[in-house]
């Protein structure tokens, strides 16, 4: 296996701390800076050509293969509708910057991107090249970071993901953990499916990815889907959740989108296929419903007092 370094913009969120618990356990055969937004702001050229060109010379000093995996992104779904300034400039003219400088230093860019590129209206996994029709502010500057990307002329891979959940900052496990300790019942929408990812199980896949690049196996194709096996609703997702605490899932009721209205909305189809994935070979993620209860498991302390 090479042995790789990786900077990984937005290292210190929900994937890129999974990227940099990935990097740990590999012993030496990954090597990961996680760089906080403060550290390293995507949006600055002066800041990315430095952080790029350190990259290179740790790799060229250690004998490793340098690539950059971009965990960056302005998530905020509803506010982003309201500051999509803000959003534009973390997940559009960002990734600009990073290809730009990975280009030119010719360093391979792995970017993460997100299901809120598409309308959401399909009844069948959505294929990487699926046409886009983003629906919120989010998803359309996800979309405007995915062209900058793939037209920058870097050696780029765009990776979508979806329902991401993870042992740092907020997330829908999270908050279900939260309000079972605080709420008899509560109501989960049941019409917006997709397929629940443990972060940590994502960075596995794209650390996997980066490897088969540095190895000269990279896939062809440049848009790949990467998510936890199968689907769900919310309301299904919940239950799960509610079951894995040892909780009554039946206390979780369901509700429709409408009864639940969010300023930004939601795909009620999210499921992304990840048959491009498999067929490059990489490893599929376990399925959704084994790895929430592995995350469970491992965080059920926390999850129950937090």
């Amino acid at each position: 296996m090479a042995r790789l370094a990786v900077l990984v913009p937005g290292g210190t969120g929900q994937l890129g701390s999974d990227l940099a618990a990935g990097g740990e356990r590999s012993g030496d055969e990954v090597l990961v800076r996680a760089a906080s937004s403060a550290e390293l702001d995507v949006t600055q050229p002066g800041a990315v050509i430095e952080a790029v060109t350190e990259l290179t010379e740790t790799a060229r000093a250690d004998g490793r293969f340098p690539v950059v995996v971009n965990a960056a992104a302005y998530t905020a779904v509803d506010a982003a509708e309201d500051n999509e300034d803000r959003a534009f400039a973390v997940n559009a003219d960002g990734p600009r910057v990073l290809a730009a400088v990975c280009s030119s230093r010719r360093v391979p860019l792995v970017h993460v991107s997100t299901d809120y590129v598409f309308a959401g209206d399909a009844d069948t996994p959505y294929e990487p090249d699926a046409p886009l029709a983003p629906r919120s502010a989010y998803g359309r500057t996800k979309a405007a970071g995915e062209d900058a990307v793939l037209g920058s002329g870097a050696r780029a891979w765009i990776v979508r993901t979806a329902w991401v959940y993870g042992a740092t900052g907020s997330n829908f496990v999270k908050t279900m953990a939260r309000l079972e300790r605080e709420r008899e019942h509560l109501s989960v929408v049941d019409d917006q499916r997709g397929s629940p990812t443990w972060s940590a199980d994502l960075a596995g896949g794209l650390l996997e990815l980066a490897a088969r690049i540095a190895e000269g196996s990279a896939p062809r194709q440049r848009i790949l889907h990467c998510t936890g096996g199968g689907d769900t609703t919310w309301y299904g997702f919940a239950r799960a959740i509610f079951e894995e605490l040892g909780a009554d899932p039946d206390r979780v009721r369901p509700c429709t989108t409408e009864e639940f209205p969010r300023p930004a909305p939601r795909p009620a189809y999210s499921v992304l296929s990840d048959a491009a994935w498999r067929a490059a070979g990489l490893t599929p993620l376990r399925p959704w419903r084994e790895a929430l209860s592995a995350f469970v498991a491992e965080r059920r302390d926390a999850l129950v007092v937090s």
